[in-house]
């Protein structure tokens, strides 16, 4: 059976193509109309059985996929979820965005990305206009930076949004309480004891650093114990191995509460070399329980946070969302730690996870 496409000569059914073949191909091998096979793409009710299986079997003969671009345009649904992500590699997005892409995919979406090589304002609006040409339903903004939420907040885009980082400008948060996992940690450290405690802060206009930086301060606040301008990190564990090198130059302090995990062990690292034993003469606690904090020598003590829930959570929101009346349901779409979650919407409240870098300080030198 011979199919001729326009433009292209003449295809033969079953042999390799030079072009995927289009509905009007589908058409011409059923013996129907091209809005026969429209009807049939799009479930109408009035299709005959028998001639649903004839398009159905030229479908398959001719190895037709539907073009998503097009069918979005007449059912206004292409069941595409946008991402655009600003940061990439470490543990904790490349997890909560693996999670995201399974979960929209359980719900018959898939995610199309855009990552922000920069923060300026045309890349960023780039990004956004790459997404809505994809005709994605929603988009969800897994970027760590204060920038990127002010420029998204000049946007009309028209469509729903979530912002898994920040509720500025009206994109809704749907994050870990970072505020209140650095109130744990640094809370902690005052509980065993400790009076002189370090932050080793995450880099500035950073979502997560500012939160992190915040929940250290409110605790000392709270405890009536003096505050130290924290040390701006990048978070890698290269800067905690030389920001232990340089503290323990005066080693006026019991306690440093790392902004994550990376730069914990580098100080667990700096520590060891410099003759400083962790935690008998410095506890140190860190932040994200990467996997291999529970391997740092010695184990570290840290902030848990549930990455792949935040995916899971962000995916229901926003399709939430996408089939209510466009407004993100706060109730439901924010992480509650002392409210019921359910099944749907796995809690994503952090827990502290301790292990052996953390003990009561040591005995103060007469």
């Amino acid at each position: 059976m011979n199919v001729h496409i326009e433009g292209e000569g003449t295809v033969t059914a079953g042999e390799e193509r030079t072009r995927t073949a289009s509905i009007r191909d589908v058409a011409r091998v059923a013996d129907v109309s091209y809005q026969t096979v429209s009807r049939v793409l799009n479930g109408h009710p009035s299709i005959r059985p028998a001639t649903k299986q004839r398009v159905l079997d030229a479908m398959a003969e001719l190895h037709y996929r539907p073009n998503q671009a097009a069918r979005a345009l007449v059912t206004s649904r292409s069941h595409t979820l946008g991402l655009i992500i600003g940061s990439r590699g470490e543990y904790g997005p490349t997890s909560s965005i693996a999670a995201l892409e399974d979960s929209a995919r359980e719900r018959g979406y898939w995610v199309n990305s855009a990552y922000l090589s920069d923060t300026r304002p045309e890349t960023i609006r780039a990004a956004v206009e790459h997404l809505r040409r994809q005709s994605v339903e929603g988009i969800i903004v897994h970027a760590p930076q204060v920038r990127v939420f002010d420029v998204l907040g000049d946007l009309d885009l028209g469509i729903p949004s979530l912002g898994l980082h920040s509720a500025r400008r009206g994109i809704v948060e749907l994050a870990d309480d970072q505020l209140h996992g650095a109130r744990m940690a640094t809370e902690h450290l005052i509980e065993l004891g400790h009076a002189e405690i370090v932050h080793l802060a995450g880099p500035q206009d950073w979502i997560e650093a500012e939160s992190r930086m915040r929940g250290y301060l409110h605790a000392l606040s709270d405890a009536d114990l003096p505050t130290r301008p924290p040390i701006l990190g990048d978070w890698t564990a290269d800067f905690g191995y030389r920001a232990a090198l340089e503290l323990v130059r005066r080693l006026d302090f019991t306690a440093v509460f790392a902004a994550n995990d990376a730069m914990a062990i580098g100080l667990l690292h700096g520590f060891r070399d410099a003759g400083v034993e962790v935690p008998w003469d410095v506890s140190v606690v860190g932040f994200d329980d990467i996997p291999l904090a529970a391997h740092a020598a010695p184990p570290l003590t840290t902030v848990h946070q549930n990455f792949a829930g935040l995916g899971e959570r962000a995916v229901s929101a926003l399709l939430r969302a996408i089939d209510g009346d466009g407004e993100m349901d706060l109730a439901e779409g924010m992480p509650d730690s002392s409210a019921t979650t359910a099944q749907d919407t796995p809690s994503v409240a952090p827990r502290l996870i301790v292990r052996a870098s953390t003990a009561a300080p040591p005995a103060p030198r007469r």
